[in-house]
């Protein structure tokens, strides 16, 4: 989840599209059972943000972890006035147990962070950064709509400037070092895709797909029609050759997958202020100065939290 500024809107057009694939479920995620097949870690943001990421105890006693039935919630602490000499907002960042490669990623969200400074994320990525990859799938700061995913990599990956998508790409070159962390993005072509516009339409569902030879990301809001009934449902098995055209694609033709990408942890984290959301703070129409705003107001951060339904993943 490094800095991605939404910069050089290019147009994508066409390209040949990868073949997809019929896929069983290997993994499922709802409730109390993120508690076990994630790790929250208390570590120190890598992307410099206004938060103090706290262990899994600390995170149950102050109420910033929780679950009922098939709500998983996480989110920032909303009522501590900060010290401006101590640490950052507490926050919570879980990274999964398990490492994946190929497969695909199919989660119901049903409520995101939002507010000025905050910069919540679902993404995947390698031990090695970025030589081993990143790919972020739910990704914004500052409540500015739409949502972007991104790739994060090492030299010598780009994506070709016209491509089957429904979204649009910022940058085409994925490297780290070529983009200042920026990477190749493609934004969603709708608004509620992202921060309160999703929120007010109950959320919705984000798919990943990664292959050896491409990586696509899908969204459906939650009154969205053409949903997929094997992601709507959380389906056993499922059939990414019917859910339409994605609004990201990633091809391999200009990038070895092969050596850019690793096995992959999935991580879910809110950070705040940082690299990108306190780089941009007034630019989005937020007040003063970013950390200071995160010291002095923790009631503006009251609906900054994920509310997961379930996450599914296939292979």
């Amino acid at each position: 989840m490094k800095y991605t500024p939404r910069i050089a809107i290019w147009l994508s057009c066409l390209a040949a599209p990868g073949l997809a694939a019929t896929y069983t479920q290997t993994d499922s995620h709802q409730g109390e059972g993120f508690l076990e097949s994630f790790t929250h870690q208390a570590i120190a943001d890598p992307t410099n943000g206004r938060v103090n990421y706290v262990d899994q105890a600390t995170a149950l006693a102050q109420n910033l972890t929780y679950y009922s039935g098939d709500h998983f919630v996480i989110r920032a602490d909303d009522t501590t006035v900060l010290s401006a000499s101590g640490p950052g907002r507490n926050s919570v960042r879980l990274q999964s147990n398990k490492q994946y490669t190929t497969h695909v990623s199919v989660w119901s969200i049903r409520h995101m962070p939002q507010g000025c400074a905050t910069w919540p994320a679902v993404w995947e990525v390698g031990a090695d950064w970025p030589n081993e990859g990143e790919i972020d799938v739910v990704e914004g700061v500052n409540d500015q709509t739409p949502n972007q995913s991104t790739l994060h990599t090492s030299d010598g990956c780009t994506m070709p400037a016209s491509r089957t998508q429904t979204g649009t790409s910022t940058l085409n070159d994925c490297s780290t070092a070529d983009t200042n962390n920026a990477g190749c993005g493609v934004l969603a072509p709708s608004a509620n895709s992202y921060g309160p516009p999703f929120n007010s339409a109950g959320g919705g569902w984000y798919a990943m797909e990664r292959t050896t030879s491409f990586i696509k990301v899908w969204f459906w809001s939650r009154g969205d029609g053409s949903v997929p009934s094997d992601v709507a449902n959380g389906a056993t098995t499922i059939d990414t050759d019917n859910w339409g055209t994605p609004y990201a694609y990633f091809p391999s033709q200009s990038c070895d997958f092969s050596s850019h990408f690793g096995e992959h942890n999935i991580i879910i984290n809110l950070t705040l202020c940082g690299d990108w959301a306190g780089a941009v703070f007034n630019a989005d129409g937020c007040p003063g100065d970013c950390v200071t705003y995160v010291n002095n107001n923790p009631s503006s951060f009251t609906n900054a939290y994920f509310d997961i339904q379930w996450l599914k993943i296939y292979g």
